[in-house]
């Protein structure tokens, strides 16, 4: 690892490596959280700081997709709706947002507007102050158009923990899976069809009565954004030493997706969503939470997998195929979809 690759930013294996070696095993074990939070000694989707009632929760996620503008969203929608989703995923209510703007020189003010208005509208939609930022020009050739930065504020009062999952755990999927990162593979293959959108949004109206219903049930919670549905399960079985076994038949994908996948090489299961979350839960609650998030409108969701007691040395992700067979589904490795989120 001489020197750094688009792989490394995949969200995949090389990315779990690279950031392991460079911060987080350089960071003393004292300083990887406040307290009896939560932060870099277990990666989640957002860090939390012990408060009186709860934590605050806090996100930051660098967001620099390539096109700027694609079918179903932009820039400044994905990262509104991406440091929105992030808090929800560890049982946080947003409270604020603040942003940092880093534009290459020479591109057009209505460019900037209009995707800072979209960020904007997410904000205004959801009822998030944006309460403060940065804004920075880089010289001509040295930036590739534009990359904003997002940190998310929360309040919860209890987490949602990645290394929660138990035995018996049922794995749900909200939605259609990889809508996301087949509108970005198309649009940057200049392929044209209104089958490709990406599925971005904040997912606020599913997640707050999921938190305030069933917030004991819940064992585990992420949006598959880089990595896809492979490395949530991946991640999840490596915090948890379980071993996840999921149905093919079961994972919401729509056909033009897979086709799509099938004819770039790249497994649907790696693609990212902006718009899903996968959560594990309770066994005696999860027809239950199935039932609320159906209700929330999310018609397609579906009980795709369950935990059990991982009986190897190490902690896999089993996908049983549409044509009856089984299989080790592996984390994503190499340069998958560029530039994506």
């Amino acid at each position: 690892m001489s020197k750094i690759s688009l792989a490394h930013g995949s969200g995949g294996i090389e990315t779990v490596k690279l950031l392991k070696q460079v911060i987080f095993d350089r960071v003393p074990e004292q300083l990887k959280k406040v307290r009896e939070g939560l932060g870099i000694n277990l990666p989640d989707d957002s860090a939390a700081i012990p408060v009186i009632g709860g934590y605050m929760t806090v996100t930051m996620d660098s967001y620099t997709v390539s096109p700027i503008f694609f079918p179903g969203g932009d820039l400044g929608k994905l990262a509104a709706a991406g440091t929105i989703n992030d808090t929800l995923m560890v049982g946080g209510k947003p409270v604020a947002a603040l942003d940092a703007i880093v534009v290459q020189e020479g591109v057009e003010t209505v460019v900037l507007k209009q995707v800072v208005d979209s960020m904007i509208n997410v904000f205004k939609e959801e009822g998030i102050p944006l309460i403060g930022g940065d804004f920075k020009v880089m010289p001509n050739k040295h930036l590739d158009g534009m990359v904003i930065t997002t940190v998310g504020l929360g309040f919860a009062e209890k987490l949602i923990v990645d290394n929660m999952i138990r035995p018996g755990d049922k794995i749900i999927v909200t939605g259609p899976i990889g809508e996301h990162g087949a509108a970005i593979l198309a649009a940057q293959q200049n392929i044209t069809s209104h089958e490709f959108r990406s599925d971005v949004a904040p997912l606020t109206k599913l997640m707050i009565p999921i938190i305030n219903e069933f917030i004991d049930k819940i064992h585990a919670a992420r949006d598959p954004t880089r990595g896809g549905v492979a490395m949530c399960l991946n991640e999840w079985v490596k915090n948890s030493a379980t071993t996840i076994v999921c149905n093919e038949a079961d994972i919401p994908v729509r056909e033009p997706v897979i086709n799509l996948c099938e004819m770039m090489g790249i497994d649907h299961l790696n693609l990212a969503s902006e718009g899903v979350a996968m959560l594990a839960v309770t066994p005696d609650a999860a027809n239950q939470v199935l039932d609320l998030i159906q209700k929330q409108g999310y018609k397609e969701a579906s009980i795709i997998g369950e935990a059990s007691k991982s009986t190897s040395t190490t902690d896999l992700v089993v996908l049983k195929t549409q044509i009856g067979g089984y299989r080790i589904l592996e984390p994503p490795s190499g340069e998958l979809v560029p530039r994506i989120c």
